[in-house]
């Protein structure tokens, strides 16, 4: 990534010989039901990769156990050749959630959220530096907020809330960025702002995995797909995954429509 938003960090990642993203038997459960069983998958850096799967297929829960929220019953994983809490720290690694998991009653403007991705620059005092203003700043022209950065971002449309925490990722200059069902509700204009940015920073050499469920527009999206069923049913390329028998598997369906047992 290039620009202020890519200036060094206060600790610098692990080399460029590590993958961007490594999970290796990944397996989660929420008390008695089964979450994740046995995830493993690897990505390189420069890439888009598509995470399609039905609702409760797990596709949230890897997210969270990849930022180290939510912690595994055995497994691991590594970002760039680090733990989690590692990256987190360095500011590795982005996450843009689900809009349902952020209280958008909170009293903060786009400008602040944005901002929020140069804390790990700023130490103790969360000071901003000329640096953090101008990161924001460009991050935010880039998503196409810079007009609305001090409205309240509760008062933002749905995909403009989306654009705003994407912007987050790229002012904090996250060598690998998870998005969580950013399409889902957003209007045209920003689902395709959104995806344009992702192509601009896979091209830049960051990582990108983002949940989807636009299977038409996979194709222009990722480099590669994971299909996910609780378990890793795929990992291959947009044409294989969108095969209908492929599918069929992701969402739980035969070949003639009907629910699997």
């Amino acid at each position: 990534m290039t620009g202020p938003a890519a200036s060094a960090r206060p600790d610098a990642p692990a080399g460029d010989e590590a993958p961007a993203l490594e999970v290796h038997g990944l397996t989660v459960h929420y008390g008695d039901v089964l979450a994740l069983d046995d995830v493993s998958l690897t990505l390189r850096r420069g890439t888009v990769c598509g995470l399609i799967g039905m609702n409760g297929s797990g596709k949230s829960t890897l997210f969270k156990a990849i930022m180290g929220t939510v912690h595994p019953d055995r497994g691991s994983v590594a970002i760039a050749g680090r733990t989690p809490r590692q990256a987190r720290r360095a500011g590795v690694v982005g996450y843009v959630p689900q809009s349902e998991e952020v209280d958008w009653a909170f009293p903060l403007s786009v400008h602040d959220v944005v901002m929020m991705g140069r804390y790990g620059y700023q130490g103790f005092t969360r000071r901003p530096r000329p640096a953090d203003r101008a990161a924001v700043a460009e991050a935010l022209e880039r998503v196409e907020l810079a007009d609305l950065a001090d409205r309240r971002i509760g008062a933002l449309s749905g995909g403009q809330r989306k654009r705003a925490f994407v912007a987050r990722g790229l002012a904090q200059g996250a060598d690998v960025l998870l998005l969580d069902e950013p399409f889902a509700g957003v209007d045209r204009p920003s689902e395709r702002t959104i995806s344009e940015l992702l192509r601009e920073l896979a091209a830049g050499g960051a990582t990108v995995l983002v949940s989807s469920h636009d299977l038409e527009a996979l194709p222009r999206l990722a480099d590669e797909v994971i299909l996910l069923l609780r378990r890793v049913l795929l990992h291959g390329s947009p044409d294989e995954a969108l095969q209908p028998e492929q599918l069929a598997r992701a969402f739980g369906l035969d070949l003639t429509g009907r629910s699997e047992d």
